[in-house]
């Protein structure tokens, strides 16, 4: 009971728009003197120009670098000088920048957040430095790394037609190479207008202090217009695709199916349907696939199931999918016997769905996963930016918990019937490494 207690925790939330457009939130908490202040913008990798894949990511660099008032280093000196930690990340459909400090310190990070949004520093030097920078962490974390990736990289160009949808997010190097300064201002102008943004701020501030500063802080930046979205949709797959590699570096195989699924924005109760869907599959204590490949079969080491191809669910606009990992294990039937196994599991639910006792502890564990996600400010604040960017708004966050109790046998079904052969795409890793 006490999981479902918490499930139901609802968070206040004062919205505000600046005239500049910036929308403002403000979601008190005042269990601890700590603030997350967060401003995510409407542009990802999604967004990105032909022929520079990854400048999203480059950008989001940048935005550190220095800004119209503040010297490079200024911003984690002031965050950090009173026990702060910031970051930036960049998706596939926005890109965020945070800091989460006392409460003593949010009149800072609200200006921070504002300087840069004001004018950040673009240099040749900053540019080049920061291509330089992103250049090593694509070769440290990705290249140079076993599975390094995977299976975004190699699984988007398989279950997607469009650069939008398919191309490296994480950036190709070359191109990164190329760019210019002033390519970089003109990505700033389009895609950081106020009006292209949200600003969050959560924790031990009040509403009126949160919007009070951010009027201070913001209302002088100017309104620009704000640009159309990227035109991402494309068809679902009508045959099943497969690929497979060699990966010098890794020393076991694993495969990744996808299966597109409904979009979270426009169908939120069909997106709880697929990851109730997960949870029964491949969940250590639920999952059907668990029990029979990894416990009674041992044909994998272990599976997987989770929606989106980076991991993240809500944050992403459709078209998304559903990716089923699995480990084999050497010597073990191999891909296409895993595969013939998922479909039966997935045929058995589509047609006699889920036991009542057997859908309460899924609906139950879910519901207690979305409280989990909330209980970090950084991450609460985040969540509540992006839902106001790409949902009906951020109060549908409070919804999460009973919306997600509600999901049905009928609605399990459904999950399960859509994850036909015909819509599948799989890559297979296969191992390079000497054993």
């Amino acid at each position: 009971m006490n999981s479902i207690t918490r499930a139901d925790r609802r968070y206040r939330i004062t919205s505000h728009v600046l005239p500049n457009g910036l929308r403002v939130l403000v979601a008190p908490d005042h269990d601890a003197e700590v603030v997350a202040v967060t401003a995510v913008y409407d542009v990802g990798s999604r967004s990105e120009p032909r022929g520079f894949s990854g400048f999203a990511h480059l950008f989001e660099h940048l935005m550190f670098q220095g800004s119209a008032n503040l010297p490079r280093g200024a911003h984690a000196h002031y965050v950090q000088s009173c026990g702060g930690a910031f970051n930036g990340t960049t998706h596939l459909d926005y890109t965020e920048y945070y800091q989460v400090l006392p409460a003593s310190g949010v009149e800072h990070a609200v200006f921070l957040e504002a300087d840069r949004m004001r004018a950040p520093t673009l240099t040749e030097a900053s540019l080049a430095n920061q291509i330089a920078v992103v250049a090593e962490e694509i070769t440290g974390a990705i290249l140079s790394r076993p599975y390094g990736g995977f299976p975004w990289l190699q699984l988007a160009p398989l279950v997607f037609d469009t650069f939008e949808n398919a191309h490296n997010g994480y950036g190709a190097i070359e191109e990164l190479r190329t760019a210019t300064t002033d390519q970089a201002r003109a990505f700033f102008d389009r895609y950081y207008a106020p009006g292209n943004a949200v600003l969050c701020l959560a924790g031990d501030v009040s509403a009126d202090r949160g919007i009070e500063l951010a009027e201070r802080c913001f209302s002088d930046i100017g309104a620009r217009p704000v640009p159309p979205r990227p035109v991402i949709t494309e068809p679902d797959l009508t045959a099943e695709r497969r690929d497979s590699f060699v990966d010098p570096l890794a020393p076991l195989p694993v495969f990744a199916s996808a299966w597109r699924v409904p979009d979270p924005a426009a169908d939120l109760r069909g997106c709880l349907a697929h990851l109730v869907l997960c949870l029964l599959l491949s969940d250590s204590a639920l999952g059907r696939l668990h029990r029979r490949l990894v416990r009674r079969d041992r044909w994998v080491s272990s599976v997987d199931c989770s929606l989106g191809l980076t991991g993240e669910v809500f944050g992403v606009r459709d078209p998304t999918c559903l990716v089923l990992t699995a480990s084999p294990v050497p010597g073990g039937p191999g891909t296409d016997a895993i595969l013939k196994a998922v479909d039966e599991e997935t045929e058995r639910l589509a047609l006699d769905g889920p036991g009542p006792a057997e859908l309460t502890a899924a609906t139950r564990t879910l519901s207690a996963q979305l409280v989990r996600m909330l209980d970090g400010l950084a991450g609460r604040a985040r969540h509540l930016a992006v839902f106001a960017l790409q949902h009906p708004g951020a109060g549908l966050l409070n919804e999460l918990g009973p919306l997600s109790r509600a999901v049905t046998a009928a609605d399990v079904r459904a999950a399960a019937a859509a994850l036909r052969p015909e819509r599948r795409a799989t890559v297979e890793l296969h191992p390079g490494a000497a054993r």
